[in-house]
């Protein structure tokens, strides 16, 4: 048996790890590069040709994770997708979003390169079409928690709770090969304990070989209790100052969580008189799509449903769907809370918002999840004098905040306390992925100081044989 790292190696997007038998190709998510110095790979073709990959299994709905996938299938995979079902719902979503950005990206760095005089290489047409994404949706065959597949007479796969975002799993796969059995973990992304809305990531005892996230790897997250009152405290002073909050954020987990957190201050009289605009019509979407999954919550959660409560919910919410909406927020003289993709402000509608208040000193941009170098929202992150935002650059006068433990990764403590629970007399080898090369090295030493098993580092394209 094989295992090929194709992506999310010393980097944190791109996920595409190959299982290779003498039967059989599976690929463990399907996603795209989003560092700017990576997004080449997307471009390329595919190491494997996809019509001899037999299926797909997807941890989760990030693009990271699934947003290659009609790439894929223009270039010959014809197998099944499999994944939970919010996944395969989310993951829709997701890849019409992300078709619709890049055919908006290309059209418009089109009609600026033509003004400039110059011509992009790849820029100026779309990876994938929303045509392209749609033919994905047929594919998908949803699993749910704990009950396994077979894919074959000799694979079969389980999906458990990850914790991360709503149908987010770790993989099971178990190989019959050679007259013995193997059994690899992949965690996907590890949620965290003790987060509002979801469950605890699924730990395990047993395994031979394990394949673990590190985005967080070399950090110690804030106390989550501590999420909501630096919140309230960023609202409070930017209201004084009269600016507004612009919080860039991902359509999955991290929006619905700072729904949850508003929802709180506003019951609890906190804040009060401020218009939170939720301005990302993915967002949108995914937040009904939670609504349908009510098992997939945490007790705590669905404590307060039962109270007839909304926890995505308060009067002072504004939806804005359309873009004719979304520019009249700009409009708005008084203190408003702007929510809006994405996440690390690498498209959509934040760009737009960044542009209207990021050179306001009385104004802050507030950073509530991971930003991967190469991406305007690390660079932003890093408090440059001026940055360049559609096309334009412009000097950065706002205040600029973040929340660590708004964060849907667990840190390297809870990567960690994931670990500790596998058996260590049965644990042969331990993969170190999706994380920057400080998190992952970190992380390695850390390991290596409490387990006996080898833990390895991969590169791009490398390949083992387990």
């Amino acid at each position: 048996m094989k295992l090929k790292f194709l992506g999310a190696t010393e980097n944190v997007t791109g996920s595409r790890f190959l299982v290779e038998t003498e039967n059989c190709k599976v690929l463990i998510d399907c996603g795209l590069f989003q560092e700017r110095e990576l997004k080449i790979r997307n471009w390329e073709n595919f190491p494997i040709p996809p019509k001899e990959i037999n299926c797909v299994i997807l941890t989760h709905a990030h693009l990271d994770h699934c947003g290659y996938l009609p790439k894929f299938l223009r270039e010959g995979f014809k197998g099944k997708i499999l994944s939970t079902p919010p996944t395969a719902e989310i993951a829709q979503i997701v890849l019409l979003d992300a078709a619709k950005l890049q055919e908006e990206d290309a059209e418009f760095k089109k009609k600026r390169h033509h003004k400039e005089g110059r011509k992009g290489p790849y820029s100026e047409i779309p990876l994938y079409t929303i045509e392209e994404a749609k033919k994905v949706f047929p594919y998908f065959s949803p699993i749910e928690y704990k009950k396994q597949f077979q894919i074959n007479s000799s694979i079969k796969v389980t999906f458990y709770d990850a914790g991360h975002i709503l149908g987010a799993g770790m993989i099971e796969m178990i190989i019959k090969e050679n007259g013995g059995e193997k059994k690899i973990i992949f965690s996907g992304d590890i949620g965290r304990w003790k987060s509002p809305i979801l469950s605890n990531p699924t730990v395990f005892e047993n395994a031979d070989y394990v394949i673990i996230e590190s985005t967080y790897g070399n950090r110690i997250h804030d106390i989550q209790e501590k999420n909501k009152e630096k919140l309230e405290r960023i609202i409070v002073e930017t209201k004084k100052a009269g600016g507004n909050i612009v919080i860039p954020t991902f359509a999955i987990e991290r929006a619905q969580e700072l729904l949850y957190y508003l929802s709180r201050l506003f019951k609890e009289n906190k804040i009060a008189d401020i218009l939170v605009f939720f301005d990302s019509p993915m967002a949108i979407n995914v937040t009904e799509i939670f609504k349908k999954y009510p098992d997939y919550f945490d007790e705590e959660t669905n404590e307060i449903i039962k109270k007839g409560e909304s926890p995505f919910d308060f009067p002072l919410l504004k939806i804005t769907k359309s873009s004719s909406e979304s520019k009249k927020i700009n409009e708005v003289k008084e203190t408003s809370i702007i929510i809006a993709g994405s996440g690390m402000c690498t498209g959509g509608r934040i760009k737009h918002h960044l542009v209207h208040n990021i050179t306001r000193p009385e104004s802050t941009i507030v950073f509530v999840s991971y930003q991967a170098k190469g991406t305007l929202g690390r660079e932003i992150l890093e408090r440059p004098k001026q940055v360049r935002i559609l096309g334009e650059v412009y000097p950065v006068y706002a205040r600029i905040e973040k929340i660590n433990g708004f964060s849907a990764h667990a840190d390297k403590n809870e990567l960690l306390k994931w670990l500790s629970y596998f058996n260590k007399k049965i644990l042969k080898k331990i993969f170190i992925v999706h994380g920057e090369p400080e998190a992952e090295t970190e992380l390695s030493t850390l390991i290596e100081q409490q387990f006996t098993t080898e833990v390895i580092i991969p590169k791009y394209q490398e390949e083992y044989v387990i």
